[in-house]
């Protein structure tokens, strides 16, 4: 099988999951949480270890930006590294469009008395809806997470373990905070993984002759 049959497979894969989560398991998960579970504060840590990763992809952006035009090659780690930063960049841009695009209602009410299931019995897609309240789907701290370690998977798979648990982490505090459904988060991971896996392929497949010629 191809990268791209395996990718299309994946995605089909993927939206069978989704529509599973989303028909059976999302609305007893998160009425579990929020009756079993209603402090969030350990689960809420966890959520927050991807928020640097965004500020830490500028900055080594722009770092190995000035360190190639310096006249440097890039060996293996900056390159990674740089990657990494990207595939963040790109992870984030894109699930700001498709959390417009499914404009979907989140869990609980947590975000400037957002609609959500728990409290309004509101569920669903709102499709080209806008705003902050119908931004569920896809989980953005997913997508980020998975852009990065997606990279760090294929460069140093000898860590493997390592991203899984921080992966596993996330997801951990996003259903127990009751911050996103099972179907977010699966489509989460799918958009960071499918950014990281392409930046790779780009990488590697890059022409040795300059765009100037």
């Amino acid at each position: 099988m191809t990268p791209i049959q395996k990718w299309f497979a994946s995605l089909a894969g993927i939206a069978v999951a989704v529509t599973i989560a989303f028909q059976w398991l999302d609305r007893p998960i998160s009425t579990f949480m929020h009756i079993h579970f209603p402090q969030q504060r350990e689960f809420d840590a966890l959520t927050h270890i991807p928020d640097p990763f965004i500020p830490i992809a500028v900055l080594i952006f722009v770092a190995i930006g000035l360190y190639v035009l310096s006249g440097f090659v890039l060996s293996k780690a900056p390159a990674t590294a740089l990657l990494c930063a990207l595939s963040a960049i790109v992870a984030e841009a894109t699930k700001a469009q498709l959390k417009y695009a499914f404009g979907r209602t989140w869990p609980d009410t947590w975000i400037q008395n957002n609609p959500s299931f728990i409290r309004d019995n509101v569920y669903g897609f709102n499709f080209f809806h806008g705003g902050t309240g119908y931004a569920s789907f896809p989980s953005g701290h997913l997508s980020l997470t998975g852009a990065v370690v997606s990279v760090l998977w294929i460069a140093y798979p000898k860590f493997r373990p390592l991203y899984a648990l921080i992966v596993l982490a996330v997801v951990v505090g996003l259903i127990g905070a009751n911050y996103h459904f099972l179907s977010d988060i699966i489509a989460g991971g799918f958009v960071g993984v499918s950014t990281g896996w392409m930046l790779t392929a780009m990488w590697q497949a890059r022409q040795a002759t300059p765009l100037k010629t």
